[in-house]
């Protein structure tokens, strides 16, 4: 309990509950003592007019070198507050009380507070009195401030009250509310440190509500189905190599072996020479193939991204391999639209790099006679690239797979290549955040590349 209590004290939304609590009280307490300020000076007005009313209405019976109706107005008023909640005093000019209920002494013309000693009164209680002259007469009128000292306190004790019942809301409010929050940042603690101890598939859980922590939730849930993937790929592609490389890695020590025993017997090696160039060269390349798809996948290229139109990558690559597919017995074609430009933001290398892999990969597997087409068409915001063949295609449960590091399909296990060339056209579509997709043309394979529309701009002159 104790150590629940120290982390909920230690923890960041409690301590600003806990100020916003603060501060609401203290704006609170603010507003409330204008407010008694503003009420007190109100109370002492109205007070102040009562008193100067009721000192008028007794002032006015007077009349010249005629005081009866005077003495009878003052006893009037005075018999009327048997509890002396009014003090009426009429004395001459001797000092001597001619009518009331108290005799006024010492006390100043105009207003005036004092503390009366009487009768029947709590010893101290505070009069507000307005003293003045009628004839030869003084008149003081007074009125007691203990209804306006009772409603004051009484509004101190409510606004204390309310005061103290806020402060404990906020406190309390604060401390559910930070623990709520708090459970939610321990979930997220816990699932990174599930995440540091190896459980790759543990996330955050969501709430679903749309706020900020679910947002953030959100974000590092998609950067761990990135680490989880990309972690995932490393451990496929260490098998990979290991299974793929082992082959010939294996050959290429059979064919030194063979080119030591015949240099023991004094025999020529040159072919045996010549064969393991050939495997090492190609196994460097598999390697240079990785390495560069680790480099794409890193990002390293964004900073050369510019706005670029892709018809021209896609129409130097039709120049590139048109005699290529045709010394081949194949035929490549490009459709692109001369009137418009399919500006996207990317680095024009490695766009030309993933084209160039998917005609390749198109020219390799396809037979005499295939008819290989690219295109490049805009469809709402984005630029969609499309390398297209008539030929044998892929199984729509190899789909997928062809796209893994080091894989290759059966049927093209007998055919040159390191089961790289997808791999790399993944990774580079991914770099420029568009989506890439296999479909079936019956007959063929259509290769679909979908990129995000870059804004026209003067930039794009420059590509």
């Amino acid at each position: 309990m104790k150590e629940t209590s120290a982390n909920l004290l230690r923890s960041t939304p409690f301590r600003l509950a806990l100020t916003f609590a603060l501060l609401f009280v203290l704006a609170f307490i603010l507003s409330g003592a204008i407010v008694y300020q503003l009420m007190s000076a109100d109370l002492a007005e109205r007070l102040d007019e009562g008193i100067k009313e009721t000192y008028s209405v007794v002032a006015v019976t007077y009349s010249q070198s005629d005081q009866e109706d005077l003495v009878l107005a003052v006893d009037s008023h005075a018999a009327l507050s048997p509890e002396k909640e009014q003090l009426f005093s009429l004395t001459d000019g001797n000092g001597n009380r001619l009518a009331g209920n108290f005799t006024a002494t010492d006390l100043p013309d105009g207003f005036s507070d004092f503390a009366a000693s009487l009768p029947g009164v709590a010893p101290g209680t505070l009069y507000r009195a307005w003293s003045g002259s009628v004839g030869p007469n003084s008149l003081t009128v007074a009125f007691s401030l203990s209804e306006t000292e009772e409603l004051e306190r009484i509004v101190l004790m409510s606004f204390g009250w309310a005061t103290l019942i806020i402060s404990g809301l906020g406190v309390a409010g604060g401390a559910l509310l930070a623990s709520r929050v708090q459970r939610r940042l321990d979930g997220i603690a816990a699932t990174m440190d599930d995440v540091s101890n190896g459980r790759l598939d543990a996330r955050i859980p969501l709430l679903g509500n749309g706020d900020d922590i679910d947002g953030v939730s959100s974000q590092v849930n998609t950067a761990l189905e990135r680490l989880s993937s990309l972690v995932d790929g490393m451990r496929q592609v260490s098998a990979d190599i290991a299974h793929d490389l082992k082959t010939p890695l294996n050959r290429l020590q059979m064919i030194l072996e063979a080119a030591a025993d015949k240099t023991a017997r004094g025999e020529a090696v040159a072919d045996e020479m010549a064969e393991a160039r050939e495997e090492s060269l190609q196994i460097n390349e598999t390697f240079d193939a990785l390495l560069r798809i680790a480099q794409i996948e890193a990002g390293a290229r964004k900073a050369r991204f510019v706005d670029l139109d892709l018809n021209g990558v896609v129409e130097s690559i039709g120049e590139i391999y048109a005699e290529v597919a045709e010394d081949d017995g194949k035929s490549l074609s490009v459709e692109i639209s001369q009137d418009s430009r399919y500006l996207v933001h990317g680095d024009r290398d490695l766009l030309t790099q993933l084209f160039a892999n998917l005609v390749e990969n198109a020219l390799r597997h396809c037979p005499k006679a295939t008819t290989i087409r690219l295109s490049v068409t805009r469809r709402a915001d984005r630029i969609v690239a499309e390398v297209a063949d008539n030929g044998p295609g892929i199984p729509a449960e190899e789909r997928e797979k062809v796209f893994q590091r080091l894989y290759r399909l059966d049927t093209s296990r007998t055919t040159p290549g390191s089961g790289l060339g997808l791999s790399l056209v993944r990774a580079i579509a991914d770099l420029h955040g568009a989506s890439i997709s296999l479909e079936d043309r019956h007959p063929g394979l259509g290769v679909i590349v979908g990129f995000p529309a870059a804004k026209a701009s003067s930039a794009s002159s420059t590509a």
